[in-house]
């Protein structure tokens, strides 16, 4: 099976996220990088939106998902964000994800993970 990707970069979302109380009154900046394994031969050669996996219903999703979520973890947030891509986007076979926290450590640019999650 051929593995391309579609990737969304960047994707900066506002959210209630950490286990310190002073965390659950306040929204802070997260920042998603997610790649997409997917097929994009058959969308190549029909020129056909329905032949991909749209990168906007994608980053829609997460940035609703992430607002509405409560989580103290960005670990339980990212693997929600995965379930939630696999079980949505068909054409997804695999994801890669970023998910950065840039103020969370004051000396540090960014701290974060990165997971893999397959069908």
């Amino acid at each position: 099976m051929q593995q391309d990707i579609i990737f969304i970069k960047g994707l900066a979302v506002n959210a209630v996220i950490g286990v310190f109380d002073w965390e659950k009154e306040i929204k802070q900046p997260l920042v998603f990088d997610i790649d997409l394994y997917t097929d994009l031969k058959q969308a190549s050669e029909s020129d056909n939106l329905q032949d991909t996996v749209c990168y906007k219903t994608v980053s829609d999703d997460v940035i609703a998902l992430t607002e509405a979520s409560r989580f103290d973890l960005i670990e339980s947030l990212a693997e929600q964000v995965c379930e939630h891509v696999l079980s949505t986007q068909p054409g997804v076979k695999a994801l890669k994800l970023t998910l950065n926290k840039p103020d969370a450590v004051p000396a540090a640019q960014s701290v974060g993970l990165n997971i893999y999650r397959q069908r």
